[in-house]
């Protein structure tokens, strides 16, 4: 493998689940097994369009581990890759099985994402999860003995019937133990309008218990040295996701499978993202983009600025000149302002006060 030259990414959506969640509005399909041998077909004849070395790939969903590690393999020893290429696939917990998580290693994959979401069983009933709620700490443990040093679990925050205590146990069972995960991502539930949460009303988060469980998770992450690095997505030092950095960056990107999106030098693209169609046109190699936009420049200036108010790094202090008026949303530090733990609940508001200057 060569050495990149600039940060450069992979995406890779696996629309395969084994049952869709309530709260998930991403292109996936169920009772399609049979087609997951045609699917890695695909995806290496679209990987051909790899413009230079990946210094990132990300296997996302859907369920990547329903793919089986030799599935994950094949598509990887097609992937020109950097020699220190950061390579993650999002795991179910019911996938985490040994002889599975060795596997992908060996594969190539060097970072794993799982979705826990809660230890409390309730919640996970809520969210219409099937994974069993006590097998945190045990998982974690298990993907540390295999090797695996950088790694991420992911928590929903917010569903109806949690407790600021059940949040808390999951904290505490995710993270105070020798084997924690040295990320986190927290994402506040939203109700989607096409999806089973959507539709029951009954089942939508309160908006100020949302924004008191974010607060409370982002004290108790920051008390045990793990880092705000941008809103939703939490690590200790040297452990944030570097895929994750070049989306906010606005760095190029292939995006691979139906539905993906990619983007370079300010074009973004898309694929076909129904499943039999995309299936099709692979089979015939037929282009699967399925649109386009360009991104002007004034327009990247804007984007790029709301993006960087998100992460730790923030905005220079010229493009915020009303920050005074913000102080229990945002702080200064050095030329720069940064948010918050409150301001990152008002982020799309204060990006709209933003000012581009040349």
């Amino acid at each position: 493998m060569t050495k990149a030259n600039s940060d450069y990414g992979v995406y890779l959506h696996v629309p395969f689940c084994r049952q869709r969640c309530d709260y998930c509005a991403f292109v996936t399909y169920i009772d399609r097994d049979h087609d997951r041998a045609a699917y890695v077909d695909g995806v290496i004849r679209e990987l051909r369009e790899q413009q230079r070395p990946a210094t990132s790939v990300f296997f996302g969903g859907g369920t990547p581990s329903m793919l089986d590690a030799h599935h994950v393999a094949r598509i990887l020893s097609v992937i020109d890759r950097s020699d220190d290429a950061e390579v993650t696939l999002e795991l179910n917990p019911e996938d985490a099985h040994p002889t599975y998580l060795r596997d992908i290693r060996e594969a190539g994959v060097t970072r794993l994402s799982v979705g826990i979401q809660s230890t409390a069983s309730h919640v996970l009933r809520a969210l219409g999860r099937v994974h069993r709620a006590d097998g945190a700490r045990a998982l974690s443990q298990m993907i540390d003995a295999i090797g695996f040093v950088s790694w991420s679990m992911d928590l929903i925050v917010g569903t109806v019937g949690e407790s600021d205590r059940d949040l808390m146990e999951s904290i505490e069972t995710v993270l105070d133990h020798g084997a924690a995960p040295p990320h986190l991502s927290a994402y506040l539930l939203t109700p989607e309008r096409a999806t089973a949460l959507g539709k029951d009303r009954r089942r939508h988060p309160d908006e100020e218990t949302l924004a008191d469980r974010y607060l409370l998770l982002s004290e108790a992450l920051e008390a045990r040295g793990y880092g705000c690095y941008e809103i939703s997505n939490f690590a200790k030092p040297g452990h944030e996701c570097r895929h994750n950095l070049l989306y906010w960056n606005q760095g190029d990107y292939l995006g691979v499978g139906p539905a993906a999106h990619g983007h370079h030098h300010g074009r973004r693209s898309w694929r076909i993202a129904n499943l039999d169609t995309w299936l099709h046109h692979v089979a015939l190699e037929i282009s699967t983009e399925a649109g386009f936009e360009l991104v002007d420049a004034a327009a990247a200036h804007l984007e790029r600025a709301a993006l960087a108010l998100r992460t730790r790094e923030g905005v220079p202090a010229q493009m915020l000149p009303n920050a005074r008026e913000l102080d229990a949303f945002v702080s200064l530090r050095g030329d720069r302002v940064v948010l918050t733990p409150r301001g990152r609940l008002m982020a799309d508001e204060i990006a709209r006060r933003l000012e581009i200057t040349a």
